[in-house]
């Protein structure tokens, strides 16, 4: 695979695998835990030191880099300059819980579009791995999105947003609806890692109301590259920026589930 891999992307890889080992070596043991806006909303030191770590190091190889970090901001880009959008906690609860499914999410974007991702779980070792053009991989193997054809057929995985008591865009409701087709439904807490599930066919689709582009940047190229499909709910195209509503399949079920999802 790194035959195949530009430099950009690389260096994302050792950048994921760095703040990786930061967690793992962290996980379990006696830290600082704080809460942001929302219920259960958390943020422990180890989210701000990966971050600052992540940082620090794609600058010194990318001087003239943009970042948009979770935990310390940033700007949008409108320009040509190579921003990195980064989460370099994604499951922050589990991890303060010692549940053991968090990521580190590290996407590359240029001329308006994603042109690499990086996801890595780093209790399982796991480095999901795609570039634009070039394919989406685990561990340097090629993933595909899974071949479910029909919905009643398939697992589907969701995530709900940290003001769920306010219902937003009446998101209980939708999640009722999915229910109802009496599909089996996961909720593993990282969305980023939901996205990857799709890409590698483990899932066959992904729905939440809501998330941040560090959240889905890397996990939508990776579903892409994998061969799958990634909209808003409605099937309109999905600007990472938003904050809008994500559907993720592996394309074959896309139609069947929005029709599902827009019955509101």
């Amino acid at each position: 695979m790194d035959k195949q891999l530009s430099h950009i992307t690389l260096i994302g890889i050792e950048a994921a695998l760095a703040a990786g080992e930061l967690l793992r070596q962290g996980f379990g043991g006696t830290f600082s835990v704080s809460s942001k806006s929302g219920v259960h909303n958390l943020v422990t030191e180890y989210d701000h030191r990966a971050e600052e770590q992540i940082i620090a190091f794609l600058r010194s190889e990318f001087p003239a880099s943009e970042f948009l970090a979770e935990e310390s901001g940033g700007e949008t880009s409108s320009s040509e300059a190579l921003q990195w959008i980064i989460d370099p906690l994604d499951g922050t609860v589990n991890f303060a819980h010692g549940i053991p499914i968090f990521s580190v999410s590290i996407a590359a974007r240029q001329g308006g579009e994603t042109v690499s991702g990086v996801v890595y779980q780093p209790i399982t070792h796991e480095l999901f791995v795609a570039q634009r053009g070039g394919g989406a991989f685990l561990n340097g193997n090629p993933i595909r999105v899974s071949s479910t054809s029909e919905l009643k057929n398939g697992i589907l995985a969701t995530g709900f947003p940290y003001n769920l008591a306010e219902n937003p865009g009446d998101c209980i409701e939708h999640f009722t609806d999915i229910l109802k087709q009496g599909l089996p439904i996961r909720r593993l807490g990282s969305a980023a890692i939901d996205l990857c599930y799709v890409a590698s066919g483990r899932f066959d689709g992904f729905f939440e109301i809501s998330l941040a582009p560090w959240d889905c940047a890397a996990g939508i190229l990776l579903i892409e590259e994998a061969g799958g499909k990634v909209s808003r709910w409605n099937e309109t195209p999905l600007d990472i920026f938003s904050y809008d509503s994500v559907l993720a399949t592996n394309g074959r079920l896309h139609g069947a589930l929005s029709k599902v999802l827009r019955q509101r």
